[in-house]
Parts: C-alpha cells; structure tokens; sequence
C-alpha cells in the first residue's frame, strides 16, 4: 500500500506543468480552462466510480486509475498542445475519480476481516504522508532531469512512475469476490447506500465531518502565497513551503493515535492556524504547518470513524459520496478566497480558514456531551 502511495505521486511533471502549459503558449485563461476541464471530469465520475467499485474488482479499478494518469501525463509531454493537455486532464480525472473511495474501502474491509480494522487510520494517514514525500521527492528529482532531457523526459519518467503504481497495485489483496459471496447489483448497490445514509445519524454525521475537514483543508494550494505574503526572500519561498508540507507530512505519519481526542486536538489546530497565518512573519509558518499536521491526523480520524459506521455492500460509494461532497466544500472555499483576495491578504484569509474547524471542534465536543448526558440519564 505505501508503495502505491509513493508511486502514485512520485510524479516529475508536477511541479512543472503548467509551465510546460505557459511554454506551449497557453494564456492564463486557456489554463484555467483546463483546470476546470479537470475538477468536471472528477466531480462527474466521482460518484460512478464509487458505484463501479462496489460492482467490480476494487483491485482492478486501483490498477487502471494510475495507466489512465499516466497516459496523460506522456501525451502532454510528447504531443503538447491544448486539445492534448485537455484530453489529459480528462484522463487524470478519472483516474483520480477511480482511486477515490476504492481504495479505502478495499482496505479497511481486507483490514476488518483479519481483524486489525483499528489499524485502519494509522494506515491510511500514514499512506498520506508517504505520498506527500514522493511529491518533494518527485520536485526534487525534476530539476535535474529536466535539465538532461527536457519536458519528454519528465514525462516519460512519470509515465513509467504510473505504471509501476499499476504494478503495485496487483499486488494489493482482495478478498471480495472470491466466490464467498453473491456479487451485487446496481440497484442492490444504490439503495444500500442511500439507506445507510438516510437512515443512520451516525454515518450522516461523519460523512459531514469527512466532507468538511477535506474540503477546507483544499486550502493547502494557497500556502506558497501565504509564505509570499510574510516578506520572506523569493528563494525562500519553496524552503517554507516544505516546512508546512513537513508538518502535514507528520501529522499523517501519527493519524491513528489518540483518536479520541480530535475535538481538542481541533481547536490546537485551528488555534496555530490563525496565530501563525496572521503573525505575518515567517515563523509563523511553523505554526501552520504544526496545524496542518493536526488537520491531516483529523482528516485520517474522521474517515475511520466513517468507515467504522458503513456496511460493506456500499462501502466505495458512501465514501465516494463524501469525495464528492468535499470536493463541493473545495469550490466554495476556492470561490470564498478569490472574492476575499479583493479586501485581504493571504494570512488574513487562511487565518480566517480557522473558523471552521473550531466549529467543528464545539460542534463534536457537543455531541459528545449529550452523548454523555444520554448514557447518565
């Protein structure tokens, strides 16, 4: 598993494509198009593919997510033009839209049959911070490389990345459709779903708490600009940057420990947050990136507790709706920093990014109380 995590996002072409983009002679707004062609792509298969993962080999879809990525990524590098890159975005997308719910319903059922379903934030935040390390792994290798062989090699060396992804991912296990059960439904599928959701409180608040925490945390894209925005030196800037990706890097690393604790331990995140997004000074950022790690622990945290709560016959596509749902959470929080950006400054406004998660923090903090109070009475 982590070595698909490491795979998956050892990939040299990030840190640099849209300068392959500007370089192709693209304007701002034809890339942004393509950014758009991207987010729809995910945003329409999401769902689907939950659907599919809970119809098919989840192993299978895990295999094919990477290939479609990666057969993206070398036709940009080797036929570079917009309808190209386009094509490419679409194929990421659906890779993305593929992994997504799949594989943490594949491993937190292969986890609960052997009996180690405790495990499961532990690995999965874990899984994250290794992907996070194959992307400062991946940015530190693409300079050279892309001085010795240009775009082509970038891409060809991402494509390979992918597909040895691909690789790992037929070894990951899979009990499901073994022949030791009957394989379900579409409409078997749907309405499982639909009824774990609409009938149980518990999984409707912790789809809500997963949507929430990923979806503001998509925030993250705009630390290269909080870092500007302290005065630190321009080549300074990818040095801090690493320093918050660190910090989030850790906090995956520790997901799985002291779950118990997430609303407190919310409100000190939320708290460096707001301190170190507002000090306006470079140290400050030590306290973003000691809040990021607590948001990516959170993260791990509210998705088990999601997992804890849904059955297996829909297990993808609840999680899957929860993608989505932060994926809707991401345009909002995109769309509220773009009309803030006309009043405030990056630090006033991931500052202010704070506020939801101390509202989340009351808001579970509550129910915990009156969970208490119940079982008193």
């Amino acid at each position: 598993m982590y070595t698909y995590a490491f795979l998956e996002d050892f990939v040299l072409l990030y840190p640099v494509y849209a300068v392959l983009f500007a370089d192709t002679g693209l304007s701002p707004a034809a890339i942004s198009s393509l950014f758009v062609i991207w987010s729809v792509t995910t945003f329409s298969l999401e769902l689907p593919s939950g659907l599919w993962a809970d119809l098919f080999s989840r192993r299978l879809l895990l295999m094919a997510a990477p290939l479609l990525a990666g057969a993206g990524f070398a036709s940009w590098a080797f036929f570079p033009s917009y309808p190209v890159f386009a094509a490419g975005f679409v194929l990421w997308g659906a890779g993305s839209a593929l992994r997504s719910g799949t594989m943490q319903a594949l491993v937190y059922e292969e986890l609960e049959r052997a009996g180690a379903a405790g495990a499961y934030a532990r690995l999965i935040g874990r899984s994250e911070a290794v992907s996070l390390l194959a992307v400062v792994a991946a940015s530190a290798v693409a300079s050279p490389v892309l001085a010795a062989g240009g775009y082509r090699a970038l891409g060809a060396a991402s494509a390979a990345a992918c597909a040895l992804c691909a690789v790992a991912g037929w070894f990951l296990p899979e009990s499901r459709g073994s022949g030791e059960q009957e394989e379900p439904s579409l409409g078997a599928v749907v309405r499982e779903g639909w009824a774990q959701v609409r009938g149980e409180p518990a999984v409707r608040w912790a789809l809500v708490l997963v949507v929430v925490l990923e979806g503001v945390t998509s925030l993250d894209e705009y630390v290269p600009l909080l870092v500007r925005s302290t005065g630190a030196a321009e080549a300074s800037v990818p040095l801090l940057v690493l320093v918050v990706t660190v910090g989030d890097a850790v906090g995956g690393w520790l997901a799985g420990r002291r779950a118990g604790w997430l609303a407190p331990v919310l409100v000190v995140g939320a708290v460096c947050l707001a301190a170190g997004s507002l000090s306006g000074r470079p140290a400050g950022l030590v306290g973003v990136a000691a809040a990021f790690g607590v948001f990516r622990w959170a993260m791990a945290a509210a998705d088990a507790r999601l997992q804890a709560r849904i059955g297996d016959g829909a297990r993808a596509t609840v999680t899957s709706v929860a993608g989505f749902g932060a994926e809707t959470v991401a345009v909002l929080a995109f769309a509220g920093w773009a009309l803030g950006s006309r009043w405030a400054g990056a630090g006033a406004l991931m500052g202010a990014a704070a506020v939801p998660y101390a509202v989340v923090a009351l808001v579970l903090w509550s129910g915990a109380r009156r969970g208490r109070v119940h079982r008193e009475m």
